[in-house]
């Protein structure tokens, strides 16, 4: 009982308040970047494949 008490304690206090959001931050900047990374990855996954096309040396 006594760890529920002090989590109300701590949620309910600024410095809960604070951890929280950074928290959310953090989060959403991971998500942000898990994104980019994913588009980017495609775009130059692409960009190889076309020059891989042009490359192929008739036999």
């Amino acid at each position: 009982m006594k760890l529920i008490t002090r989590m109300r304690s701590f949620v309910r206090g600024t410095e809960g308040q604070d951890l929280l959001e950074y928290a959310l931050l953090v989060a959403l900047i991971a998500l942000v970047c898990t994104v980019a990374i994913n588009a980017t990855g495609t775009k130059v996954s692409d960009i190889f494949t076309a020059i891989a096309a042009k490359l192929v040396v008739p036999a």
